[in-house]
């Protein structure tokens, strides 16, 4: 973790959120929240944390149940993981958020902009889409989920490497590998339970695109085996101030397996959203 970046927690409703937090050095102009994928945690992000530039507040935080972040009393959802990132950032008085989301954490982000748009100056989306499950995915999960009961974490880590990365076993990427094993580790049988369930259930968001009116990048690892390359491009089509960009040499966690360039897409975005503000 860089020398800038502070480990803090926070209490909103009822649950104790833990998050990174990498504070401008210069007069803030915005705020990226990351929110990582499932079943991980905010490690994820720190090559991302560390690449914002002096005026750009960086943070990334643990979504309810996962990493250091707690339960709670409720039963987990997408809608509710939505709702606990805008009492976040009310409570944290923040101003400028973009919200960079991939995989879990894009289904998050658009269903937050769907709750309350005028809080997001900017959507990055990352490996996700607005889609709900159909009946084969549904399934797919209900599947997992007995596995996991039956089996446990390592077998699901196991399985779950090979699908996210494109290149599992290349030199460049084990450490990414193991901390990717790490984080599925870290995760309780029931939450990952749990989250796997409210993955099945949430609610499709594709009537929102049309209206979303902020600056939106949609990022894609370039041999993605999760996401497919034509519903984010169906995003693309909707969603007016969107762009697109293709992740070469990356499955479906492109900040880990290919930081570099999704860093300089990353940055660029903010760079354009920068000068659109001060025009």
């Amino acid at each position: 973790m860089a020398e800038r970046t502070k480990r803090s927690k926070i209490r909103i409703n009822d649950i104790s959120i833990s998050y990174f937090i990498k504070k401008a050095s210069q007069k803030e102009q915005r705020t990226v929240i990351f929110l990582h994928g499932f079943p991980f945690n905010k490690t994820m992000w720190s090559a991302q944390l560390e690449a914002l530039d002096e005026s750009t507040t960086g943070i990334a935080l643990d979504i309810r149940g996962h990493g250091n972040s707690t339960s709670g009393h409720s039963f987990l959802s997408i809608d509710l993981f939505a709702k606990d990132l805008i009492a976040f950032i009310k409570k944290m008085a923040l101003k400028e958020v973009v919200v960079c989301g991939i995989s879990m954490g894009g289904y998050v982000a658009l269903r937050a902009y769907e709750i309350a748009p005028t809080v997001f100056s900017g959507l990055i989306l990352s490996d996700t889409h607005s889609q709900a499950d159909d009946k084969a995915a549904k399934q797919k999960r209900f599947d997992s989920i007995e596995a996991v009961l039956t089996h446990g974490r390592r077998p699901f880590a196991i399985g779950f490497i090979e699908n996210v990365f494109a290149h599992p076993r290349a030199e460049q990427n084990l450490a990414s590998v193991d901390l990717i094993k790490s984080s599925i580790r870290r995760n309780s049988i029931t939450s990952i339970c749990a989250t796997l369930l409210a993955l099945a259930a949430r609610t499709d968001t594709s009537e929102v695109l049309s209206a979303i009116s902020v600056p939106t990048l949609l990022l894609r690892g370039e041999q993605d085996k999760i996401t497919p390359a034509a519903l984010m491009q169906e995003m693309h089509a909707h969603i007016p101030q969107s762009e697109f960009v293709s992740i070469a040499n990356s499955g479906h966690l492109p900040n880990l397996e290919n930081p570099i360039a999704f860093n300089e897409s990353l940055l660029n975005f903010l760079k354009k959203i920068a000068a659109v503000t001060t025009a």
